[in-house]
């Protein structure tokens, strides 16, 4: 449901409380100006998009009626020959409610005024219309300072409800406060200097020409923004999809790592126990002069063999061990024949 509001300049509110000071009784009259709705969508993170719309009724101008109760009968019906002759130049669908000014009285809308309000939508077809009300009270005795009240009324279901009233040019204003205010109605003065004068400043749209500018510049943005768009998302894609690849390749040399690795060990023979050097090392020098903590391997003929476990060292240790017992086995030859000889002696 739109939420109404009533926005009036400062010099249209200051033509109507003119006309109701300088006027014996009240006056009543037609309020002309255009409606608009303004749907405003505010996004949030936490809830739902909310909807907010508003209904505006700005009040550019109005028509007085020449003597009171003149517009509408006593039973409340609206003389439409009275409501032509008011509007004269003005359009019909530029009404869009009308004012009534009391003195002494309190904010609120009497039974008569309620009735003509409704008889007043009927004839002029128009739904969405409000009432304007103003009311005047003395602050002195001497009736040299004045009060006035201003309060607006639509209809809703036959319901009426008390609609805020904004002056623009009064206060401090929202944001942009300015731009929600339509323009002035026409006259033929302001058509004349627009037509003269209008081309050098406004486009054919009617649009100011930095403005229509600004809009041609701001469409170019958008569309190269929605060009930049697509290659992000194309591009976003395009890594997405290498990514599935490298993971697949990756559990696939793995799979096939694991299989290497298992059949590998399935065909090895299990290693052969290998003597510790470092260990064999520390042994022999400790213990290498003591004959008795030492054995030894021989052969049949009593000749030491070597040790076949120890790699390098050993294996180039083989050759000498072999000079060595063949020379000790020679010495020991001759000694022998020395002794027969000398026992032969």
């Amino acid at each position: 449901m739109s939420e109404p509001s009533v926005r009036v300049s400062g010099t249209v509110l200051a033509s109507l409380m003119f006309q109701h000071v300088n006027s014996d009784s009240d006056v009543e009259g037609l309020v002309l100006g255009e409606s608009s709705f303004h749907e405003q969508v505010t996004i949030s993170d936490s809830q739902s998009d909310h909807i907010h719309i508003e209904e505006i009724y700005n009040i550019q101008k109005h028509v007085a009626c020449h003597k009171l109760n003149t517009l509408y009968s006593s039973s409340g019906e609206v003389h439409l020959d009275v409501l032509q002759e008011m509007l004269a130049e003005n359009k019909q669908d530029s009404v869009i409610g009308w004012y009534r000014q009391r003195r002494h009285s309190e904010q609120l809308m009497t039974f008569r005024e309620k009735l003509v309000h409704e008889k007043l939508k009927s004839a002029l077809k128009n739904p969405h219309m409000i009432f304007l009300l103003l009311t005047s009270s003395r602050v002195t005795p001497s009736d040299s300072t004045h009060r006035m009240e201003y309060s607006a009324f639509t209809s809703r279901s036959r319901h009426f409800l008390n609609v805020p009233v904004l002056v623009t040019n009064l206060g401090l204003l929202e944001q942009q406060g300015y731009w929600r205010v339509s323009a002035p109605c026409s006259a033929s003065g302001y058509s004349l200097t627009m037509n003269k004068h209008g081309s050098r400043f406004f486009s054919p749209s009617g649009l100011v020409k930095e403005v229509d500018e600004m809009n041609k510049m701001n469409d170019s943005l958008q569309v190269e923004l929605q060009k930049a768009c697509r290659e992000v998302e194309e591009s976003e894609r395009a890594v997405e999809a290498l990514q599935v690849e490298v993971s697949a390749l990756r559990r696939s040399l793995r799979e096939k790592q694991q299989n290497s690795a298992g059949k590998a060990a399935g065909t090895s023979s299990p290693a052969q126990p290998r003597n510790n050097q470092l260990l064999l090392q520390a042994v022999r020098a400790l213990l290498g002069s003591c004959p008795l903590l030492l054995t030894q391997t021989v052969t049949l003929q009593a000749f030491p063999v070597p040790n076949r476990d120890a790699e390098g060292e050993e294996d180039e240790q083989l050759p000498l061990l072999q000079d060595s017992c063949g020379t000790r086995q020679r010495e020991t030859l001759q000694g022998r024949g020395r002794k027969r000889r000398r026992n032969n002696c």
